[in-house]
């Protein structure tokens, strides 16, 4: 279902209603403030003009006030301009269009009433009720004299286009909203877009059924070319990912259930069988009913063997971070696991040396750091061949300590090399399970490696046989 409003959409008619409306205060305000500068310019003016009137009737106050005011108007830079002389009572001393002799007391107009108490005072758009039009008046008050001088302007067209604010920058202010309409519109866009994308990306991976082994380059082409198209095409890409990996998982643990069963069936079936042939000869000759107890403890303590190693590798995978970690000293435990292997060693003729400082401390489980040993000791004392010689170097990295782990056996094909340490993986399966391994040595090694922040490789040594190369952190 198409939503009506994306929330591109939305962002953009929210900040959009937001900035418009700012933009109509910010006009509105400047607009009044314009207004009102050339009120207060024009008031400026006529209190000047007030000034120059009384100071005219100070300089001929002995002459008849209308002439000279008359003339004074006639030389003014007013046109239609109106003087009216109030006394303190109210009363009209002097108006310039009427006559004053039949005026009304002044007293309670806005203009004189003002001027009276603070000296000047104006009226806007005040209707005259004398003369019958709107006029601005400026009152001003002289109180030595004892009179009010009040000026006036009819309010005309040509006062109120005065008066009017200027609308150039009403046409600016236009120009710079519809410019930035267009870039919001296009930053929202992107915004919308990219959250449309990662909606569809989501819905189309929700729904059952989809395949995630198909291509995404359209889903991951249509982000924008900005930090945030970025962010949304990462996303995408881990969440692919971890898809994929869940999947490779998936097949793993399929493919370990299915080994785990197999290597599992071989010893439970030789226990089953040797103790069924058992039970049903109960006149077998001792010496064979031996021999057949012999084989089910030897396939019992490989079937141990095997589950201990399973525990091991499911500790290693599940639970590494709670391993406890201490000050370990590897040449302590190198020198137990070349100790313990003596016995093996010199029963197939081989030998073993190694060459390594007294005391390799690092922050590690010893238990792990056994394992790594015991392994590789024993891998290469069952497969290595009678009359071998195992040899392990151990030098100080930056940071880490470096072993070399080589013998000078057969050694592996080329192509078996990439998967030693891989789980029950065997170059020779039947040769393997005669020896009694369990196919996880070579596993529990590089995972324990890896736990302690080091790496493994392996291959085969110029002269025959494996070398393991591997670090492990301080």
């Amino acid at each position: 279902m198409t939503r009506r409003f994306t929330i591109g959409k939305k962002i953009y008619v929210s900040v959009l209603s937001l900035f418009l409306l700012f933009a109509i205060a910010f006009i509105v305000f400047q607009q009044y403030r314009e207004r009102q500068y050339k009120v207060e310019t024009l008031t400026l003016r006529l209190q000047d003009c007030n000034d120059q009137i009384h100071d005219a009737i100070m300089f001929n106050h002995d002459s008849d006030m209308g002439s000279f005011l008359r003339l004074y108007l006639r030389k003014g830079s007013f046109r239609n301009l109106r003087v009216t002389i109030i006394a303190t009572s109210g009363k009209v001393i002097y108006d310039s269009s009427t006559d004053f002799r039949t005026m009304a007391n002044h007293a309670k107009r806005p203009e004189v009433e003002q001027a009276l108490k603070s000296g000047f005072g104006t009226s806007l758009d005040r209707n005259s009720n004398t003369l019958g039009c709107d006029y601005f008046y400026c009152a001003t008050y002289y109180r030595v004299d004892g009179y009010v001088v009040r000026s006036a302007l009819p309010y005309d067209v040509d006062l109120a286009k005065a008066l009017r604010a200027d609308f150039h920058y009403i046409w600016f202010s236009m120009v710079v909203v519809i410019l930035l309409t267009m870039v919001l519109y296009r930053f929202t866009n992107r915004i919308g877009g990219n959250i449309t994308k990662l909606n569809e990306f989501a819905t189309r991976a929700s729904s059952r059924g989809v395949s995630f082994d198909k291509d995404w380059n359209e889903v991951l082409g249509g982000f924008s070319n900005d930090e945030l198209g970025d962010t949304a095409e990462r996303i995408v890409k881990l969440y692919l990912r971890l898809k994929k990996t869940q999947q490779e998982q998936s097949v793993l643990k399929r493919q370990l259930t299915q080994n785990v069963a197999h290597e599992l069936k071989t010893p439970v079936a030789s226990i089953q069988g040797y103790l069924e042939t058992i039970l049903e000869h109960p006149d077998m000759a001792p010496a064979t009913r031996d021999n057949f107890l012999e084989r089910c403890h030897a396939q019992g303590q490989r079937l141990a063997a095997l589950l201990n190693d399973m525990s091991t590798l499911n500790r290693l995978d599940d639970g590494a971070e709670m391993m406890i970690f201490d000050k370990t000293d590897v040449a302590e435990i190198i020198r137990t696991v070349e100790l313990e292997s003596k016995f093996a060693l010199e029963q197939k003729g081989m030998t073993m040396t190694c060459d390594m400082p007294d005391e390799m401390i690092i922050h590690g489980n010893g238990s792990l750091i056994y394992s790594v040993f015991r392994n590789l000791t024993d891998n290469a004392i069952a497969y290595a061949g009678d009359n071998t010689h195992i040899s392990l170097k151990a030098s100080r990295g930056q940071g880490c300590w470096r072993f070399t782990f080589s013998d000078d056996g057969v050694g592996v094909a080329y192509e078996h090399l990439a998967r030693l340490f891989e789980r029950f993986y065997r170059v020779d399966k039947g040769r393997s399970r005669k020896m009694g391994g369990t196919g996880l040595g070579l596993a529990i090694v590089k995972n324990a490696v890896r736990v302690h922040g080091g790496t493994i490789s392996v291959k085969n040594n110029p002269g025959g046989g494996l070398c393991f190369e591997f670090s492990l952190k301080d």
